[in-house]
Parts: structure tokens; sequence; C-alpha cells
């Protein structure tokens, strides 16, 4: 029996089950802030400045006591909780609107606790969150681009660095960083054409591929650092970073501003591609096609799709987002390559991919959340908080680990993830 391929086959799946998960995290959260932020958190006020002290158009700092701050957002957490109750009592799935709207609130008076006695800086965290995310975001477009059409992509880290190393090098050595940005995107696109290779042709094991391309990837720039680029480092390592592309006027509004109209080409592209492989992979042929390998491998094969072929240039083209990325890191913010300057990254895009469900928006979304953590670790440290640093570095991967339990819960890959496919 042949089975076709429609778009049919890849329609919403039947809404989540009603779960009392999400009122009792909610819940759960609202008690601590009103307990521990409000009820026994310091009573100085905070300042939220809403834009910088030099922007054209500036908008009046809110000052407000902490303690008053975490008693309101704690009592309207949980009347979020409340509704949330509601709605899973009558059979309904919590809307995930609800869900962010909640984290927004969690957020919000974490802030207020942390910057009692002084000055949140609301551009300078959303702005900073929108920069460190980049890596990521690309790195998880990767992904799920890989991930979509059946190729489990571990090696994001490796490309990554890759393409941080390549950009690096290749943007001192020309004095073009356009061409450090292209250079990186063709080296990790290599990368990729590896595990594709391995994976796809020689039916090896996806995952053990990835893992030993990560490290392959860590040794080979290791050794090149300290015999050449340590060596060299005004000849080698010294490239400089984008410059920031500022939009006249419309950077002049507040908040939006600075976050969406005054950033480098490296964050501007990820306002294009995040959309464009949405677009794709939901709305054209390709899509559906793309979709069909990673789903139903078989019955794409029945209808002529040459499920091989479009694993090897899928997996490809995740692999040079994954080097944009890797350039993002390097000449799109430090100015020159560090030893394993990715960081874990790699591997944070692909927890973003599973906490995103393989759609580009929600994964996007995830990855900011990461990158907020990164951030919020940053002006924490210089709020000097008297919190200790340690628990400030934890807290938002916990509330990140809480936030997969309690509001993501079970999640299902594309089928045929993992699974190498050979014709019958």
């Amino acid at each position: 029996m042949t089975t076709v391929v429609t778009p049919g086959m890849f329609s919403k799946r039947k809404g989540k089950k009603a779960s009392y998960k999400s009122p009792l995290v909610m819940g759960v959260f609202s008690l601590f802030i009103l307990v521990v932020f409000a009820a026994l958190g310091p009573s100085d006020s905070v300042v939220f400045r809403i834009t910088s002290e030099t922007a054209s158009f500036r908008v009046p700092d809110f000052v407000m006591s902490s303690r008053v701050v975490s008693l309101v957002l704690g009592g309207l957490g949980l009347a979020f909780a409340a509704f949330a109750t509601v709605r899973v009592h009558s059979g309904k799935a919590v809307p995930r609107a609800v869900n962010v709207g909640f984290g927004a609130i969690a957020v919000t008076a974490l802030l207020a606790y942390v910057g009692a006695g002084g000055v949140v800086p609301v551009t300078f965290l959303l702005t900073g969150t929108l920069a460190l995310s980049v890596p990521i975001i690309l790195g998880g477009m990767s992904g799920v681009l890989s991930e979509r059409v059946g190729v489990v992509n571990i090696a994001i880290e490796g490309q990554l660095l890759t393409g941080a190393f390549v950009a690096a090098v290749v943007g001192t050595l020309t004095q073009n960083l356009a061409l450090g940005v292209l250079a990186a995107m063709f080296a990790a696109a290599l990368v990729s054409l590896v595990l594709a290779t391995f994976s796809i042709k020689y039916l090896v094991d996806q995952i053990i591929v990835g893992v030993v391309l990560n490290v392959l990837v860590i040794g080979i720039t290791n050794f090149l650092y300290s015999q050449w680029l340590s060596n060299d480092e005004l000849g080698a390592n010294f490239p400089g970073t984008l410059p920031f592309i500022k939009i006249p006027l419309l950077s002049d509004i507040p908040i939006i501003g600075p976050l969406l109209f005054d950033n480098r080409i490296t964050v501007f592209l990820v306002f294009l591609i995040v959309p464009l492989l949405w677009f794709m992979l939901f709305k054209t042929k390709f899509g559906l096609r793309l979709r069909a390998v990673g789903e139903y491998p078989m019955a794409a094969d029945t209808m002529g799709i040459n499920v091989a072929a479009n694993r090897f240039v899928w997996v490809t083209v995740g692999g040079m987002i994954a080097g944009l990325g890797g350039a993002a890191i390097s000449i799109g913010n430090v100015g020159g390559f560090v030893r394993e300057m990715s960081a874990g990254q790699g591997f944070i895009a692909l927890a973003a991919v599973i906490l995103g469900r393989w759609h580009p928006f929600a994964v996007a979304a995830a990855a900011l959340l990461f990158g907020f953590a990164s951030i919020f670790r940053i002006w924490a440290g210089q709020a000097n908080s008297a919190i200790n640093s340690d628990f400030i570095a934890m807290v938002p991967y916990v509330v990140t680990l809480i936030a997969v339990a309690g509001f993501v819960g079970k999640v299902r890959p594309p089928a045929s993830a993992g699974k190498a496919y050979v014709k019958e």
C-alpha cells in the first residue's frame, strides 16, 4: 500500500490534555514572590529605568518600593494561577499567552528584588538579551532544519566554534569582516557536510558523529590558537567587531528603537532568518517535503522525493546558519577568537530546539530565555546585589528547568529524527 504525503499529515495535533501542572507552578511561584520577595525582601526603592540617560527621547523612570512591586506582582501571579486552574478544571489547556505573561511577571519580580536600592536598566537588559541570544537562536535554527529532516544535530557546538574561529582569522587576514562572515558560514557548512556524510551515506550513529565532531573541532581550534593565534595576535586574531547599523528616526524610539533598529548585521539577519524559515517550513512545498522526509521518509520516497539528497541539503544549510552564529560570537561581539569561546552555546541551542518543539518562533523565544539568563548574571554582578553570585547564576536555569517541566511537558520530536533511512 502506498502512503501519500499530504499537508493534512502535518496539521496541528490535538490540543494538549488539560494538566494542573501549569496552575500549580504558577501558584507556588506566586506564593514564593509574596513571601520571599514581598514579605522578607528589602524595603528599598527600585528604579526601573526605561530609557538610557543618553537617549534622544526620555521616558520617566518608574520608582517604587521593591516590596510593593513584589506584592502587586505576586497578587497578579495568583490571579493568573486562578485563571489557569479554572481553565484546566473545565477541561481546557492553559493558553500559551498566559504562561508567557506569568513568566514576565516572575522575571519582573526577580529584577525588582535584585535591583532593590539601585537601578534596573530595562533597555540594557533587553538589548543585551537579544545580542547574547543571537548565536543560540541561529544554532537553534540549524538544529530545527537538521532534525526536521531526520538528522539529530549534536554538532551545533562544533559548528558555532568553527564559525567563530574562521570568522576571526579570515576577517583579520583579509581586513574584511564580510568575508569573515561568509567564510565562517562556508566552514561550518563543511562540518555539517561531514555529519551528513557519515550519518546519511555511511549510516553511522548520528549522536556519535556529532559528539566526535565537537571534540575534533575543539581540539583543532585549541591547537591552532596555541600554536598560531596566540603568537601572532595582531596578524591573525585582531579582526575588530561588526559595526552597528543605526536606522535614522526609528532607532530613537524608546525601547523598541535600540532593540530593533540599532544593531549589528547579525541581529538584523536573525530578524530575517527566523520568519523566513517558519514560512518555508509551513507555507511552501519545500517545507512540506522537508517535514515529510523527517516524519515519513518511506512515504516521501514513494512520492519521488530523494530522502538522502534532501537530508544532505538541509543539514548543510543548517550548518551555514550555525556558522553565522559563530561569527556573531567572535567578530559580532568579542572582536577576536578565544579558546573554546562557544562555551556550550551549541548545547544550549539544542535545548532550545527541544524547548521550542522544533518550531522556529518558539525556538527563538526559548533562546531569548537563555540570553536573558546570561545578561541577568552580568547585570546582577554589576549591581552589587547582596545575593550570592553563585545563586544568581543558578536561578535563571532553575527557572528554565521548571518552565520545561511545568509549562512545556512532554514533547515529540520528528518521528524519524536520529533514524537512518535505507531505501528498500
